[in-house]
């Protein structure tokens, strides 16, 4: 089994193959590290492109855009327009593939159009074990992986962010807000802006790692089960209602299987835990 030392290794020998390089960077952990990595070895010739739509919290575009500065990298932002796609709003099980592929493409021109050799995302190694359509995206399109392809897990990206001192080594997960609502339920601007809302409530509260799923007018809060008692207290318990009534949703409940990355998907994939 290869050591954190040695996977790190062979990320910057893979890196170092490179001419030049855009990293689709969302400020999170993944593509923080794939970013400070290849800064090291490639400097100015590196760049850094967030996207941004309702699909993603105001507060994410805000953070990768001060991370990139405070960095030395070169940064810019895009508008990704995923909400245009003709059917991804009927949000179909495969609608992160339709997602992928519209954004890789791109990301891929504006490589080309700036002399950059290829385009690269932050999939790790564990990405490879849910259902992960986007992944299938970037394959056909020739999308770089180096962290995967290094072998390095989440948990070796968090630990060895640890170790470069990156300030996300310990960020919670983000996946877009999309990934709140069922499956072939419609996408609207309003859900994912009362998604996004309510868990800038429950993260003004204290919960870092939480989720807020959108069924219709009912709220499935997502916390680690480890923070029930506090969610539970009486007062803040009150205080979440309040909020999220104030947002649209009539029924509040929370899970008790607790805080699940990627549980929506047992819609279509029962077995997945």
């Amino acid at each position: 089994m290869k050591t954190l030392q040695a996977k790190k290794t062979k990320l910057m020998s893979i890196l170092s193959d490179l001419d030049s390089l855009l990293v689709a960077f969302s400020g999170g952990v993944d593509s923080t590290l794939l970013l400070a990595v290849a800064h090291d070895i490639l400097g100015q010739r590196l760049l850094a492109v967030t996207a941004f739509s309702p699909l993603h919290p105001e507060q994410e575009k805000r953070a990768a855009k001060a991370l990139a500065k405070r960095m030395g990298v070169r940064h810019t932002l895009i508008h990704s327009g995923e909400m245009a796609l003709p059917g991804f709003t009927q949000n179909p099980s495969d609608r992160c593939y339709h997602c992928k592929v519209h954004l890789f493409g791109r990301l891929l021109k504006m490589a080309e159009e700036k002399g950059l050799q290829c385009v690269a995302h932050g999939a790790n190694l564990d990405d490879l074990q849910d259902y992960r359509p986007g992944l299938q995206a970037a394959r056909e399109m020739q999308i770089r992986a180096p962290l995967m392809d290094a072998g390095l897990t989440k948990a070796d990206i968090r630990e060895l962010s640890r170790k470069m001192e990156l300030e996300t080594w310990d960020k919670p997960a983000m996946a877009c807000l999309a990934s709140r609502i069922p499956y072939n339920t419609a996408l609207t601007v309003e859900k994912l802006a009362m998604v996004e809302r309510a868990e800038e409530v429950l993260h003004r509260l204290g919960f870092r790692h939480c989720r807020v799923r959108h069924h219709g007018i009912l709220a499935r809060i997502e916390v680690p089960p480890e923070a029930f008692p506090d969610i539970l207290q009486e007062e803040k318990a009150v205080e979440i209602i309040q909020l999220l009534r104030a947002l649209g949703f009539v029924h509040i409940s929370l899970d008790l299987e607790g805080y699940t990355q990627g549980s929506m998907n047992r819609d279509i994939h029962p077995k997945v835990t």
